[in-house]
């Protein structure tokens, strides 16, 4: 089951995992739509037939979803999942995902793959997904430096992160952003406004700024786009980009303009490093499942996949801290942070 936002790399974990346990004489079940499948009983038998070049695909085969809740039908979940007659679950999921499955992981046979591209999942170091993200940030700072340039603009990029800013500032420095504004380090308005001034004193004709969606400057709420009545996370954050480049603009005398990411950030298909990531997982995951290694998750820790408890991923979110070394590169190369 893949469940949450979709990520770059799910489709290659069902295709390594499904393919390794294939090899390993296991049958291989389908939810479809994340929590949605196990209420609406919506299953299909995965066949090789059906995996061929997958792993090279965005989205997932399966579907996903993440506006169905499991508190208050626990017994429901786990009726229809019995009607099944599986082993066991593997869930491909984030801290909503895992969060909502804490209250039955006494009740399942779980192996959790930890998934998100915000890169934010306790118990891991690096969740796929997150490579590919950067490399769009990167990707696009770098062509939107050409038109910057052209027509001496400071340009917002805005990217996903609500709370945890791995992605605006691992893309940030990939591209050399001239700033990188994330959650977890509000901004003084002065100390930027002194920042971008001496860049025009300085002849620069372009501003690169890379900014999180939940980024802020200090005092000030985040930038609430609108809220979704039945989602758990009701609020969409969104708007910060433009609402500073117009702040820009009526401080300085440069022009400006921003550029909302948005899904793009999870449609690309994955790259080699998120490949190799869940090629690698997939098969820990059918060794874990062929030893009944239940209850535990497959992670990236200290260079290698490795496993951890379940209840690792079910910790509070992973978040930039205030000294982090890529914090420290980013101070050391000028960047604004």
């Amino acid at each position: 089951m893949t469940g949450g936002g979709d990520a770059p790399g799910l489709n290659g974990i069902i295709e390594s995992t499904v393919r390794a346990l294939k090899s390993l004489n296991f049958a291989v079940v389908g939810i479809r739509d994340g929590f949605e499948g196990i209420f609406g009983k919506q299953f299909v038998e995965l066949q090789h037939c059906d995996l061929t070049g997958l792993h090279a695909k965005a989205g997932t085969l399966l579907g996903t979803s993440n506006r169905t809740a499991v508190q208050g039908r626990e017994s429901v979940f786990l009726d229809h999942l019995s009607q099944l007659n599986v082993e066991g679950l593997v869930v491909a999921g984030g801290d909503g995902t895992f969060s909502a499955l804490r209250r039955l992981s006494d009740q399942l046979k779980i192996i959790g793959v930890p998934k998100t591209i915000d890169n934010d999942l306790a118990g891991t170091e690096i969740t796929f997904g997150f490579d590919t993200a950067c490399e769009v940030v990167s990707d696009s700072v770098d062509a939107l430096r050409a038109t910057a340039e052209a027509h001496r603009r400071a340009i917002v990029v805005e990217t996903m992160g609500r709370t945890a800013g791995w992605i605006a500032l691992g893309g940030g420095l990939a591209s050399y952003a001239d700033a990188i504004l994330i959650p977890e380090r509000p901004f003084q308005r002065s100390a930027f406004l002194n920042f971008v001034l001496e860049k025009q004193r300085q002849g620069q004709r372009g501003l690169l700024i890379v900014a999180a969606e939940g980024a802020r400057a200090e005092g000030e709420d985040v930038s609430v786009a609108f809220e979704v009545a039945d989602s758990p996370q009701k609020e969409r954050f969104g708007g910060f980009a433009e609402k500073l480049s117009r702040w820009i603009e009526a401080q300085t005398s440069w022009e400006s303009r921003h550029v909302v990411l948005g899904h793009l950030q999870r449609s690309n298909p994955p790259t080699t490093t998120d490949r190799f990531l869940t090629l690698t997982m997939g098969v820990e995951v059918a060794n874990m499942v062929s030893e009944g290694a239940w209850g535990q998750a497959v992670v990236y820790r200290q260079g290698r996949v490795q496993r951890a408890p379940l209840s690792d991923l079910m910790a509070p979110a992973r978040l930039v801290s205030p000294d982090h070394r890529w914090v420290q590169m980013a101070a050391r190369l000028g960047i604004f942070i």
